[in-house]
């Protein structure tokens, strides 16, 4: 496991970082002449962890990472969000569980004046490193919050939870003597643990639903939001909202970001498209005409058949289709099984939807549509 102490050894060899390469054994026997064969092994293990990291940290080849700091770092587009929105209503903040800083950094970067507190000494040592602002090692529940103006919490997850569950618990966090509060919990929390006045927020990194954010009533604007990144366009669930007309399948469906999905705003993403749902227990909408929305993705529905392999394999073959991306929604079953018994040679690429209309089994075999497609544009 790293250690503080070899991270400061790594920090002073930056040479040793810059050759580092993770898996080519002739790298590392040749950096074995000039360092330690354990420093060498740490600066390789260092390489991956940033090679990892960069597709979702900004400047991550020059991040001090660990393995478990890096599994929870919070990816650099969702911190930003974050920081941008924090950064409107408050000029400073303490990042409570802070981890290795990645929440720190953009906080910092928008303007903030923050603090840092974890109680793992190895990651408030690179927290402090990655962000460049105070960072004390301590366990958040000592830490005396009298005359702070906002706090940010990023709880562990406990292993194996699927209902939200975290240390500290969320109702520590929901707790706080503090009136501005955000709180990172995963996706799948169970809603009945959120305090009322309290907003929570779903975040997806393009089609990826990354995270829910708990913000305090003192910063909640709504009840449910879904929030899709980069762009940050963000959509209200409204209760006052009818739920969307059931229809049969129109010319083209809708599949909605799971951030619309999870935060209970599929009939507001209806409404919005002028669209309609396929089945009131499936989220597909479907609308007359193509549109284009940043809350999800608009294919063209080329045939709709109830489901069956033999037909299915007709359609397809018709359809001069030789690739399928399966999407399963509301009908079980096994996705590669079917892959194998559809077998085909066409030159298309198609987008398969296993799904359910008027709650029997059913298939829309669709295709992507082009830009110059789209004729309306959901504001």
């Amino acid at each position: 496991m790293v250690t503080v102490l070899t991270l400061r050894q790594l920090a002073a060899e930056p040479e040793l970082l810059a050759a580092a390469v993770p898996g080519d054994l002739r790298v590392v026997t040749s950096l074995r002449e000039q360092w330690p064969a354990s420093l060498v092994a740490a600066a390789t293990s260092l390489a991956e962890l940033r090679a990892r990291a960069s597709s979702r940290l900004r400047d991550a080849s020059s991040m001090m990472l660990t393995a478990v700091g890096l599994e929870q770092a919070t990816s650099s587009v969702v911190a930003l969000h974050r920081a941008r929105r924090v950064a409107a209503s408050a000029s400073s903040i303490v990042d409570l569980c802070c981890g290795i800083g990645s929440d720190l950094r953009e906080l910092s970067a928008a303007g903030v004046r923050a603090i840092g507190v974890d109680r793992d000494e190895t990651h408030a040592w690179c927290a402090r490193y990655n962000s460049g602002v105070p960072v004390a090692v301590a366990d958040v529940r000592d830490v005396r919050l009298a005359s702070v103006e906002a706090v940010y919490v990023d709880p562990a997850r406990r292993s194996g939870d699927r209902r939200g569950g975290s240390e500290p618990p969320l109702s520590w966090c929901q707790a706080l003597p503090v009136a501005q509060v955000a709180v990172k919990a995963a996706p799948g929390l169970d809603m009945a643990l959120v305090a009322a006045g309290w907003e929570v927020e779903f975040v997806a990194e393009g089609r990826d639903l990354k995270e829910a954010c708990l913000w305090s009533p003192a910063w909640a604007t709504a009840g449910r939001r879904a929030t899709v990144l980069p762009a940050g366009d963000s959509l209200v669930a409204d209760p006052s909202t009818p739920p969307a007309p059931i229809r049969p399948p129109g010319p083209y469906v809708v599949d909605p970001s799971p951030a619309v999905t999870r935060a209970g705003a599929v009939a507001d993403l209806a409404a919005m498209l002028d669209g309609w749902q396929i089945d009131k227990q499936i989220a597909f909408l479907c609308t007359d005409s193509p549109v284009s929305t940043p809350f999800g993705r608009t294919l063209e529905v080329a045939a709709s058949l109830p489901f069956g392999v033999k037909q299915l394999t007709a359609e397809l073959r018709r359809l001069d289709v030789g690739a399928v991306d399966f999407r399963r929604r509301g009908l079980a079953g096994d996705v590669e099984d079917l892959r194998r018994r559809v077998k085909l040679t066409g030159s298309r690429q198609a987008v398969v939807l296993l799904t359910r209309v008027d709650d029997k089994p059913w298939t829309l075999v669709c295709f992507p549509i082009t830009p110059s497609t789209v004729t309306f544009e959901a504001e």
